[in-house]
C-alpha cells in the first residue's frame, strides 16, 4: 500500500507527465514502467557487484558489461556505462534525454541478447513517448528518490497508479491487493515441481509472487541446472488480452529472474485456447464482469457450465486446464457461492461432485477498496475428475490488516496469519464448532443445501436474550418528558408572546 512520501512522489511524477502532455493513464503507467525498469536493472547489478566484490569474484552474466554496446537502431557504439541509471541521471538535461530516448530505451527493448522471449515479443512495439528533456529530467529526479530495495515497490506502485486510473474513469482495471495474493500463494506453496498458470494475468501479480515464493523456499534446488531452466522458462504461464499489461508483466517477471515465461496475448475463454491437462497450479483473480464474446467461448468450457458469466466460465476453464492432481486457488465474487442460476449450480456441483473442493474463504467487502466494494471469496480445489470432496473448510475472514473503507489504512486487525496457519494444520480444525471463525462442513450437508457455499448457511449464530424495558415504564417516562415540554412552552408563551 502506497502511503506518505512515496505516494507524494508518485503523485508528483504523475503530474509531471500531465504537464508534459501525456494525459492517457495507461500510457503514463507504461512510460513510468520503462523508467522503473531502467533503474531496477542498474540497482540489481549494483547489488551483484557489491556481493561479487566482497567475495573477490566477477559478476556472472552482467546486464551492463564492460566495453561498448552497439545500438542497432542508430548504428552506433555506446559505452555500457552510459546506459546505467546511476550514470545518465547525472548528465545534463539534453544529453540525458538523447541517451535515454535513443540508446537506453533501445537497449532495454533488445535485452536477452536478441533471443526470442516473452519479454522481447512484447517490447517489440514499445515506444518512448516523453517529448521533452525537461519533463524527463523531472521524472528521473522523482523516480530516483524512490527506494526500490527490499520490497515489491513495483507491485505497490502499480496498485496505486491503477487506483488513480480507475478514479479518473479512463480504465476499469483494478488489481488484486498484494497481501491477498501472498496469502493465496502461502496457502498453495508452489514448488519447482509445479507448472503455474494465470489465464487472466494482468500485471502478473500471482505469477511474480509464486516465483518469489519458490526463490525464498527452494534456494538450494534452484542451483541445479534443470531446476533453474524450468524456473526461468517453462514453469510460469500467463495470458491476457491487454498488450500493455502483458508488457508490464513480462518486465515484472524478468526482474524476478523469470526471463522466458510462456506469456501470450490470448482470450483464455475462447476456442483458440486449447490448453487441457497442462498445469499443476492455477492462481487467479479472473474478471467478474465486462464484455464477453459468447460466440467464441470454447465449447469444452461451456460443456462444464453453460453461462455468459465470466467468473463461472473461468472456474470451468481451470478444471479443464489443470492436470489431474492439479490445484487451484481463485478469487470469485460471492454470488458464485449461492447464485441460483443453472450456471451457478452446475459449476458448484462440478467442483463438489467431480473434483475435490477443499476450502471457501469469505473475504470482507472492503478488500478491493478503493477500486470496488464487491464481496468476494477464495475457492480452493484439486482436480481429480473422480470427486473426493468429503468436507469443506470454511473461514470467515473479517479483517485483512487494513481498514475496509476507501482509505485502506493499515491496522492491527488481520486474519491472514491465522488463515494460513490453520490451513497448514487442518487436522486441528476438526474440533472447531460452527460458532467459531472457521469450521468444516460435511459434503452431504452442502449437497442437501443445493450446493450452497455461503458460510452464513452453515454458521451457527449464538442468540443472546435481550431484556427490554416494561412498556408501562417507557410510557411513564415519555409522559413526564411531555409534561416538562408543555410547562416550558407555557412559560415561554407567558414571557414573550
Amino acid at each position: 500500500m502506497i502511503t506518505g512520501e512515496i505516494k507524494n512522489r508518485i503523485d508528483s511524477i504523475w503530474d509531471t507527465f500531465w504537464t508534459g502532455g501525456i494525459t492517457n493513464s495507461i500510457t503514463i503507467l507504461e512510460q513510468m514502467t520503462y523508467l522503473f525498469f531502467m533503474k531496477m536493472l542498474d540497482d540489481a547489478q549494483k547489488k551483484k557487484e557489491a556481493a561479487a566484490n566482497a567475495m573477490g569474484v566477477k559478476v556472472k552474466d552482467p546486464v551492463f558489461k564492460a566495453g561498448k554496446w552497439h545500438n542497432p537502431d542508430f548504428d552506433r557504439d555506446v559505452p555500457y556505462s552510459n546506459l546505467r541509471w546511476s550514470v545518465f541521471k547525472n548528465m545534463e538535461s539534453e544529453a540525458m534525454y538523447a541517451t535515454v530516448s535513443r540508446d537506453v530505451f533501445t537497449f532495454i527493448k533488445t535485452l536477452n541478447d536478441g533471443k526470442e522471449s516473452a519479454y522481447s515479443r512484447f517490447m517489440n512495439n514499445a515506444t518512448f513517448m516523453i517529448q521533452s528533456a525537461r519533463t524527463l529530467t523531472k521524472i528521473v529526479e522523482g523516480i530516483d528518490g524512490l527506494d526500490m530495495n527490499n520490497r515489491d515497490t513495483m507491485g505497490d506502485v502499480y496498485e496505486y497508479i491503477l487506483g488513480k486510473m480507475a478514479a479518473s474513469g479512463t480504465n476499469g482495471q483494478f488489481r488484486t491487493p498484494r497481501h491477498i495474493i501472498r496469502m493465496m500463494v502461502d496457502m498453495m506453496q508452489p514448488s519447482l515441481k509445479d507448472t503455474v498458470c494465470d489465464p487472466a494475468m494482468g500485471s502478473a501479480g500471482f505469477i511474480v509472487e509464486a516465483a518469489k515464493f519458490v526463490q525464498e523456499h527452494h534456494k538450494k534446488e534452484l542451483l541445479k541446472k534443470e531446476n533453474s531452466d524450468h524456473y526461468r522458462g517453462e514453469m510460469f504461464h500467463g495470458f491476457d488480452t491487454d498488450q500493455t499489461m502483458l508488457r508490464i508483466g513480462a518486465m515484472n517477471l524478468m526482474l524476478h529472474g523469470v526471463d522466458n515465461p510462456e506469456i501470450a496475448y490470448r482470450d483464455s475463454l475462447s476456442s483458440e485456447n486449447t490448453d487441457e491437462n497442462l498445469y499443476t497450479l492455477c492462481l487467479a483473480n479472473p474478471p467478474f464482469a465486462g464484455s464477453l464474446d459468447y460466440e467464441v467461448v470454447s465449447k469444452s468450457v461451456l460443456a462444464i457450465t453453460k453461462t455468459k458469466k465470466t467468473e463461472l466460465l473461468f472456474l470451468a476453464l481451470f478444471v479443464r486446464m489443470l492436470r489431474p492432481g492439479g490445484r487451484c486457488a481463485s478469487i470469485v465474487p460471492d454470488g458464485v457461492l449461492f447464485g441460483n442460476s443453472t450456471g451457478h449450480k452446475s459449476i458448484r456441483k462440478e467442483l463438489i461432485e467431480n473434483q475435490r473442493l477443499q476450502a471457501v474463504i469469505s473475504m470482507p467487502s472492503g478488500v478491493f477498496q478503493p477500486y470496488s466494494g464487491v464481496s468476494t471469496a477464495i475457492l480452493v480445489f484439486t482436480k481429480t475428475n473422480a470427486g473426493g470432496t468429503d468436507k469443506v473448510w470454511f473461514y470467515d475472514m473479517k479483517a485483512d490488516g487494513y481498514t475496509l473503507d476507501q482509505k485502506r489504512t493499515e491496522c492491527k486487525e488481520n486474519d491472514i496469519p491465522d488463515i494460513v496457519a490453520r490451513w497448514k494444520n487442518l487436522a486441528a480444525e476438526e474440533s472447531r464448532t460452527r460458532k467459531e471463525q472457521s469450521f468444516f462442513v460435511p459434503v452431504e450437508e452442502i449437497v442437501a443445501n443445493d450446493y450452497d457455499l455461503s458460510i452464513n448457511k452453515y454458521k451457527e449464530v449464538e442468540k443472546v436474550k435481550v431484556e427490554y424495558e416494561n412498556p408501562k415504564t417507557v410510557f411513564m417516562r415519555i409522559t413526564k418528558l411531555q409534561d416538562e415540554i408543555n410547562t416550558a412552552m407555557n412559560e415561554f408563551k407567558e414571557k414573550y408572546l
